[in-house]
C-alpha cells in the first residue's frame, strides 16, 4: 500500500537480488532501491561465499526487513534467481524486479516498467541500463546466428544476418504469469548467457521483449564486464572469460539446429579470442590466466555442444535456511 493507505501501482512487486560476497555493496545499492519502493517485498538469495558474509547479509537484511534465502553453495546467477522468485511468490508477489547487486533503479522507472507489465503481462521488460557516467551500458543486444557473435542493439541495420534479440539480466521485470510459462532461468549456465536463453524462450512461448525507454537503471561496477560487448579495454575476470566462451556453445546446443551449432563450433577460436580481447592486450603481458580460462571455456563448450541439449524447466534450488 502507498503511504496514503490507497493501493499502489507497485503492490504485488518483489525485488529479487542474488548476492555473492556483496553485502557491503548491497547496503548502498539495494538499500536505496528498497527505500524508494516501500510496497515491495525484497528477497536476497545468498550464494554462499563465507560464514562471515552470510552473517553480514543477515544483519543488513534484518535492519531493512528483507527476506534472505541462504544457499549452502554458490549455485550461480540463474539458479539463485529461480530460488528468489520462488520465495517471493510464496510471500505473495506477482511481479518480480530482477536486479544485479551493483545496479540501482528509481521509483519512477520501476513504475514505468510496472505500468507496461499491466498491459503486456507476457512481456519481458528492461529499462535502458546506463553506467554511472551516463553512457549506455545496455539497450538490448543481439546474437547473430551465422557465427554466435553478440552485438549491441544499437548496431541493428549495420550488420547483416539473422539475429536473436535479448535483454540483459542486470535489470528485468517479469510477471508471475510469464515466469511460470517459461520456467525461469536455465540452471546449466551458472553465469552469463542465461539471460540470452531466457529471452529466446520468452519469444518461443509467445511472449515479447520490450525495452522501456522511459525507464533507466544504473549499472556501476558490473559495467566493466561489458556483457553486450559494448565496452572493452578493462581487464575481466577468468570467470567472465570462461563462462562467456563456454556458454555461447551451450546456448547453441540447447536452442539451435545442428547446422547452426556446427557453424558456431567452427567459429569458436576467433570468437573466443575476441572475448579475451575485451580485457585488452596488456593483460597477456603479465599473466596467462585469461588465455587459460579461454582455453578451458572453449574446450568445455565444445564438449557440451557435441550433442543437442533440449531445454526443460529448471529446478528451483531449495534454501537451507531463512
Amino acid at each position: 500500500m502507498a503511504a496514503s493507505g490507497l493501493p499502489s501501482e507497485l503492490d504485488g512487486l518483489a525485488v529479487v537480488v542474488v548476492n555473492y560476497g556483496s553485502s557491503g555493496l548491497l547496503a548502498r545499492t539495494l538499500g536505496s532501491v528498497a527505500a524508494a519502493l516501500p510496497e515491495a517485498v525484497v528477497v536476497v538469495v545468498d550464494n554462499f561465499s563465507t560464514k562471515e558474509e552470510l552473517a553480514s547479509l543477515r544483519s543488513l537484511a534484518s535492519t531493512h526487513g528483507w527476506d534472505v534465502v541462504a544457499s549452502a553453495e554458490n549455485v550461480g546467477f540463474g539458479s539463485g534467481m529461480n530460488a528468489g522468485v520462488a520465495r517471493a511468490g510464496e510471500l505473495g508477489a506477482r511481479r518480480f524486479l530482477l536486479l544485479n547487486p551493483d545496479a540501482t533503479i528509481d521509483r519512477a522507472s520501476v513504475a514505468a516498467l510496472a505500468q507496461r507489465s499491466a498491459v503486456e503481462p507476457l512481456a519481458l521488460l528492461s529499462p535502458v541500463v546506463r553506467r554511472s557516467d551516463g553512457t549506455p551500458w545496455s539497450v538490448g543486444a543481439d546474437v547473430y546466428l551465422r557465427d554466435g557473435r553478440i552485438r549491441s542493439a544499437a548496431r541493428r541495420g549495420t550488420v547483416p544476418g539473422e539475429r536473436v534479440p535479448w535483454l540483459s539480466g542486470a535489470c528485468l521485470l517479469v510477471t508471475a504469469e510469464l515466469w511460470d510459462a517459461v520456467g525461469g532461468f536455465a540452471d546449466e549456465y551458472f553465469l552469463y548467457w542465461e539471460d540470452v536463453d531466457l529471452s529466446l524462450r520468452v519469444t518461443r512461448a509467445g511472449g515479447t521483449l520490450s525495452l522501456v525507454e522511459e525507464a533507466t537503471a544504473v549499472h556501476d561496477e558490473g559495467g566493466t564486464q561489458g556483457t553486450d560487448g559494448s565496452r572493452s579495454g578493462a581487464r575481466k575476470s577468468a570467470t567472465y572469460y570462461y563462462y562467456n566462451i563456454r556458454n555461447r556453445l551451450l546456448f547453441a546446443a540447447r536452442n539451435l539446429p545442428p547446422e547452426t551449432v556446427r557453424a558456431w563450433r567452427r567459429s569458436t577460436v576467433p570468437v573466443a579470442w575476441e572475448i579475451l580481447l575485451q580485457g585488452g592486450r596488456r593483460q597477456f603481458l603479465t599473466s596467462t590466466e585469461a588465455v587459460r580460462a579461454g582455453w578451458r571455456g572453449a574446450r568445455d563448450g565444445l564438449r557440451l555442444s557435441r550433442t543437442p541439449r533440449h531445454p526443460d524447466r529448471p529446478r528451483t534450488t531449495e534454501p537451507t535456511s531463512r
